[in-house]
């Protein structure tokens, strides 16, 4: 048994408490917020091995560019004269390449079927009660050109033995019969599943103070002691931790840290927004409105919208122009859909951690051996967690990882 401290409370952080509490280990929480918003409580609650295609593929840059004028754009990065920012763009634009797609896809695909197992496993625990269905997820799209390149990735995904298809418009109103779609077609990824992201947040953090792990929000992680280029004691606004691993899941807020422990990592802030609408809206099934890029989830008791990608600092504002903007598209799609003014004004921000090509940082540190990262997954960070979790587990009980960690190598060359 050894003794642990997880920075960071959002899902990968609180996974992996669970898993090491599994395993045995003594384990201490630390997070500098109240663990009840962010992105691990606004994000669109998919478990997704059908996200195959990494956030770096080609053409996203140009696309990015072209979206920077656009105050309602769905992707958008802040341009600014800013090392580490500097070094993360370049690291990014070289890995926006085929042969990247290619190498990533399988990575991406191990580590999400993986997760998914998980959490179906943790869902028959009876001391878990949360909303997890497996209904799939509909890629909705309004033009020939984009349903064509949605066809490519059905294919990409049937070759690596994820199930999936295209839908002509009657299989869709099939699937969909409650609702008017303004789409010529749609692929279905059989393989998805959806959740609500509170209610598996709430249940995590009950079960694991109920088994005595110790949770501490709103400390701040200021310093890390350091002896022999090993981690110490973290050293937080309100007391002084001892362990002997320190798992680092601290989201976008984990480079600054790691910085703290003399360890550099590329990671860059992505934001996104989120509108839960309470009315009745007659979706069934999780679906991605292509064109607009927004996500849209069928929750219990809700309905959510989610999307936009915005690489500005780290700042928790929320842009009423691109919150607009995920109202306009889901009517735009969905036909007589109207999200009301109230729902507009709630609508709330999470920033997630950023890696340069798309995969997450998942292992021990060269410069820090005693550091373990668990960040970077961009908007797979919720498919990702409970993999992530349990690999982590792994590595600090020296046990044989369930899949192939290299691609996730935390001191990897960009």
């Amino acid at each position: 048994m050894k003794k642990c401290v997880v920075i960071g409370g959002g899902v990968i952080g609180l996974c992996t408490a669970y898993f090491l509490h599994k395993e045995g280990h003594e384990v201490t929480v630390l997070d500098q917020s109240d663990m009840d918003s962010g992105a691990s409580y606004v994000n669109a609650g998919y478990i997704s091995p059908s996200h195959i295609i990494p956030l770096s593929a080609p053409g996203v840059v140009k696309k990015g560019i072209q979206w920077m004028f656009d105050p309602a754009s769905p992707f958008y990065v802040k341009p600014r004269l800013d090392t580490d920012f500097l070094r993360w763009a370049w690291a990014f634009n070289k890995s926006c390449t085929d042969s990247h797609v290619k190498k990533a896809i399988p990575a991406i695909r191990d580590i999400s079927v993986f997760s998914h197992e998980l959490y179906e496993s943790i869902r028959k625990d009876p001391e878990f009660d949360f909303h997890f269905e497996n209904k799939g997820l509909l890629m909705l799209c309004k033009t020939e050109k984009m349903l064509e390149e949605e066809s490519k990735i059905v294919k990409m995904a049937n070759d690596v033995n994820l199930a999936a298809q295209v839908l002509n418009l009657e299989e869709l109103k099939n699937l969909e019969p409650h609702v008017d779609l303004d789409v010529i077609g749609a692929t279905y990824f059989q393989c998805d599943a959806h959740s609500t992201p509170t209610e598996f947040m709430t249940n995590l953090k009950d079960y694991l103070m109920s088994k005595g792990v110790r949770i501490h929000h709103n400390e701040e992680v200021q310093d890390l002691e350091l002896k022999n280029n090993r981690i110490s004691a973290a050293i937080t606004t309100r007391s002084r931790y001892e362990a002997e691993e320190f798992i680092l899941a601290a989201g976008s807020w984990t480079a600054k840290i790691a910085e703290k422990a003399g360890v550099k990592i590329l990671l860059q802030a992505g934001k996104g927004y989120r509108i839960d609408v309470n009315e009745e809206t007659g979706i069934s099934l999780p679906a991605i409105l292509v064109e607009s890029k927004v996500a849209v989830t069928p929750m219990n008791g809700f309905t959510r919208f989610a999307g936009t990608m915005e690489i500005a600092r780290i700042n928790d504002d929320v842009n009423q122009v691109r919150v607009k903007a995920i109202a306009d598209a889901a009517a735009d799609y969905y036909k007589g859909l109207a999200i009301d003014q109230k729902s507009l004004q709630k609508a709330s921000s999470g920033l997630r951690p950023l890696s340069p090509d798309g995969l997450p940082f998942i292992g021990r540190t060269n410069d820090c051996p005693n550091l373990v990262l668990a960040t970077g997954h961009a908007m797979m960070g919720w498919t990702m967690a409970t993999g992530t979790g349990k690999l982590i587990s792994e590595i600090i009980s020296n046990r044989k990882s369930s899949i192939d960690l290299e691609p996730y190598n935390p001191s990897r060359k960009f």
